[in-house]
């Protein structure tokens, strides 16, 4: 059964996705939603949680991106470590 996730991470990973999706719904929210006087929603109000949005997304794939290089350097650096640990003098 390698590779499949535990019901127990999964349980997880969807309760760190709502945590996640309710904060992203609230930080933009409170930074674009200013009038209650309307059923409706403003174009400026629309405009706002699409750029929050888009900031959010760029903001965490350039995290994931960064978190992938330094793992790969921590990797080279190991195996660079390991090579010369293992030569014989």
């Amino acid at each position: 059964m390698a590779g499949q996730i535990s019901e127990s991470d999964q349980i997880k990973q969807f309760k760190e996705f709502l945590g996640t999706y309710n904060k992203l719904t609230e930080n933009c929210f409170v930074d674009c939603i200013r009038d209650f006087t309307s059923r409706d929603v403003k174009p400026e109000e629309i405009t706002c949680s699409d750029n929050c949005l888009q900031k959010y997304l760029k903001m965490t794939q350039r995290i994931s991106m960064r978190f992938q290089e330094y793992h790969i350097q921590q990797n080279e650096a190991l195996a660079a470590k390991a090579g010369l640990l293992s030569q014989p003098r």
